[in-house]
């Protein structure tokens, strides 16, 4: 069994300790879901499991065979490669086969009649017998498919983030490491595709260690779960119901020895008040007792994101929309949208890639205009708008400064007034960082820090446009709490299955071309009934065929297909034995390319040929018995 072990790893940046002295195994099958506030050191444990980052002590060992794949958030090519040149770009042998094998294919449909591509294509298939190399072709080959990837000549530069997040994907998914680390791997997919992952990484037969947003996914898919949290590391066995569960009851002892320490702590306290005289052992080992309580006492409690804020009163009309259109260019996004959003709404939106969200996002936020129609706002409203992009961040401001930028104070649900240096720490921003400059935060206490400017603004309808990808778990556990008690609108933008069921009460489906389909109910539900939809055509036809067999039960054979069945054994015993001389020939052939490679064709439509006998003998086979019955 391949076991990687991590050992006393630690890491920090500046002052910032990341984590300390963390110590783990990851087994053969173990899928692996890693959990933690933004800012904890994920991405940075991943970097250095993979080999990209190194720790300031600790070791990482597994065996010398051991090898490791890793799909970055944020993937970065050379921009001059070629799709398939990226795909296959590692540096084992089986890879490089592949490789050479898949460019040979490409040049020979390009110039069929090229003998030198015929020859190239022909070694290859040779060398590819020698290393059985045909099933991970086939693998390949499926993947690439599941994953929208068709197109292997164009140039990784002139590809869309979601596109180079796809092959990135299929490149470490082709390479079958020992250990597969994901991070995000579910951004820029659709529903069908993330269902296929899924069930490609359950039955996947190495390790697998993955962060992800997508909570239903890491549901599926984990079968242990790791917590970042304090600079320590916590395990759970189980999927990510399990981890829940888990944390709950950790807290909960935690708790419960936190208030016996507390006691101690006071009975303690009062002692060496009184004036302890140190000359006896017993004395002295009761001081040394009150000095390891004051440091087991000492730490924060698990942290927790609080976000019950106020927001300004609405009035009942909000925002109505009247026949609004919007196009760019040749590409209707909206056409003729007709709705009226009401207070307490609580809207979804999502659909593919580029059919306009975003757009009626920022229609609805008065930040571009209809081309056609209107959108009519109630006086009260007062938006915050939370943006894929923060543009607005000086990366050399100060955290403090930035967030007072929206408000000094702030009022909490609870009627108590909040300064901004409170409202960080509420945030999860301890108070001796709060001079820090924005540039030092991790991508995600950025998308943190710029999230809580917004609702420090006080504001009654908040627009979200795909909030998932960048916040972590917890936080968005917390989001999803205040926005189910948040008086106002909200509507939202997002792919993420678990983040809409929650939020959601009905949703907008962008179907392309300016078409706008409503929903009332969970998007989960929406997804299965167009996936049983999709299912309904193709089962209505197997229906139609199984029942076609009882509607021939009493009649007889026709002519053609009596004598069509007296000759088909014969036919297709000459189809076996001219697949057999064909391949004899093919390996007498030598170095004679050329006709090898013509021998292979004709090999080809005869094992066609002999495929679709044994199919058509099946049937009459079948035809003929139930005829025998009746």
């Amino acid at each position: 069994m391949k076991i990687l072990a991590v050992e006393g790893l630690t890491k920090s940046y500046g002052e910032k300790e990341l984590f300390d002295h963390l110590s783990f195994t990851i087994s053969e099958n173990e899928r692996i879901g890693l959990i933690g506030v933004n800012g904890t050191g994920k991405s940075t444990l991943l970097k250095i499991i993979a080999g990209l980052d190194v720790s300031d002590e600790g070791e990482i060992t597994h065996p010398k065979d051991y090898h490791i794949s890793y799909l970055a958030q944020h993937p970065e090519f050379n921009p001059d490669w070629t799709v398939l040149e990226q795909i296959f770009s590692g540096d084992t042998p089986l890879l490089q086969l592949l490789k050479e094998y898949e460019l040979a294919l490409y040049r020979l449909q390009q110039d069929s009649m090229n003998e030198s591509y015929q020859q190239d294509v022909f070694r290859l298939q040779q060398r590819m017998d020698a290393m059985n190399a045909w099933d991970a072709n086939s693998n390949a080959q499926a993947i690439l498919n599941k994953l929208g990837i068709t197109k292997m000549d164009a140039k990784m530069g002139e590809m869309s983030g979601g596109q180079k997040k796809r092959v990135a994907l299929a490149q470490c998914l082709i390479e079958t490491p020992d250990l597969l680390i994901l991070d995000e791997p579910t951004n820029h997919l659709d529903y069908q595709t993330i269902k296929w992952l899924e069930e490609y990484l359950s039955r996947y037969q190495g390790s697998l260690l993955l962060v992800t947003h997508d909570r239903y996914f890491l549901d599926a898919i984990t079968n242990r779960m790791f917590e970042l949290e304090g600079g320590h590391i916590y395990s759970y066995e189980g999927n990510y119901a399990a981890f829940l569960e888990g944390k709950a009851i950790r807290e909960e002892n935690e708790r419960a020895t936190q208030a016996k320490l507390q006691n101690l702590y006071r009975n303690e306290l009062a002692w060496i008040r009184r004036g302890a005289k140190a000359r006896t052992t017993k004395q002295k080992a009761r001081i040394q007792r009150f000095e390891d309580l004051e440091g087991k006492l000492g730490g924060p409690e698990s942290e927790k994101l609080d976000m019950s804020l106020s927001g300004s009163r609405l009035g009942k009309k909000v925002f109505e929309l009247s026949a609004v259109s919007k196009s760019y260019e040749d590409k209707t996004l909206v056409r003729d949208l007709t709705h009226i959003i009401q207070k307490r709404d609580r809207l979804g939106i999502t659909g593919q890639n580029g059919s306009g969200k975003s757009t009626l996002l920022n229609m609805i936020a008065g930040r571009i205009e209809p081309e056609a129609g209107e959108i009519d706002r109630g006086q009260t409203v007062k938006i915050a708008y939370y943006t894929q992009e923060n543009d607005d961040m000086d990366l050399n401001q100060r955290m403090i400064d930035y967030v007072k930028e929206s408000a000094e104070v702030i009022h909490a649900s609870d009627g108590k007034t909040l300064s901004a240096s409170q409202m960080l720490e509420r945030f999860l921003f301890p108070s001796h960082t709060h001079g820090t400059p924005i540039r030092k935060l991790s991508g995600g206490e950025r998308r943190r820090l710029y999230l809580l400017k917004l609702l420090m603004t006080e504001p009654n309808v908040l627009l979200l446009d795909e909030p998932t990808n960048d916040l972590d778990t917890q936080t968005l556990t917390i989001l999803e709490d205040y926005l189910e008690e948040f008086p106002g609108v909200v509507i939202t933008v997002s792919h993420d299955r678990y983040f809409l069921d929650k939020v959601a009460d009905y949703l907008f489906v962008f179907k392309g071309q300016g078409e706008i389909e409503t929903y009332f109910g969970a998007y989960t539900e929406y997804l299965e009934k167009e996936e049983t939809k999709q299912k309904e055509p193709v089962a209505k036809k197997e229906k139609m065929e199984k029942s076609q067999p009882e509607k021939t039960k009493k009649r007889r054979l026709s002519y053609k297909e009596q004598k069509e069945w007296e000759e088909i054994e014969d036919r297709i015993a000459e189809a076996e034995e001219e697949v057999e001389r064909l391949a004899a020939e093919i390996e007498q052939a030598g170095s004679n390319y050329e006709k090898a490679h013509q021998l292979s064709v004709a090999q080809e439509e005869t094992n066609a040929e002999l495929n679709r006998l044994m199919d058509r003998w099946a049937e009459l086979s079948e035809l003929v018995e139930e005829l025998q019955g009746s």
